[in-house]
């Protein structure tokens, strides 16, 4: 089985982006995002009401690290320490050297190459740090956008799953996407 040791935080740099560890001090960038229901129409959770929504999700974001079942970055912009998006991965599963993917990014930054510059640099980390064979990532099919940049950052579509998924009244779709190793 995989091991995974995440009690030194791996800061990951691009050429434009650093992707460090999330702290209090970044909930009201948080709840931005999270409180946007641009960002939030294609995440599968509640929106954000308050800044104490945020801030419960960080303490959820350190207490997987600190158990070693996820880690989330956070984005920011090469000389500002302001966080624009996260990235990271969670449902781990070690047994089969298998991690899944997900991302958000504030619509300010949308459409300039950001996010793929964050997934590549995490994909990356995924298998040569980490020693994932498997990276997963799922969105809805109408998230056209995430599904470009997966496709576009060498994720194959592997399967449509019908409504498998209960959120807001409606059973939802979701597509399945993955990189191997080797690809």
């Amino acid at each position: 089985m995989l091991t995974l040791d995440l009690s030194e935080f791996p800061t990951l740099r691009t050429e434009r982006l650093t992707l460090r560890r999330l702290t209090a001090a970044d909930a009201e960038a948080l709840f931005a995002m999270r409180s946007d229901p641009r960002v939030m129409r294609h995440i599968g959770r509640p929106q954000a009401s308050t800044l104490q929504d945020a801030l419960d999700l960080l303490d959820r974001i350190d207490a997987n690290l600190l158990a070693n079942e996820g880690i989330t970055w956070g984005m920011t912009l090469q000389g500002n320490d302001t966080v624009i998006g996260t990235i990271g991965y969670y449902r781990l599963k070690l047994e089969h050297h298998l991690g899944e993917i997900d991302y958000m990014l504030h619509p300010d930054f949308w459409g300039k190459g950001l996010m793929s510059e964050a997934l590549n640099a995490c994909v990356t980390h995924g298998f040569t740090q980490f020693g994932f064979h498997r990276i997963e990532a799922i969105t809805e099919p109408a998230n056209t956008a995430s599904r470009q940049l997966l496709e576009r950052s060498g994720f194959m579509h592997e399967a449509t799953l019908k409504e498998n998924y209960y959120w807001n009244g409606v059973f939802q779709d979701s597509c399945i996407y993955r990189r191997l190793t080797d690809a």
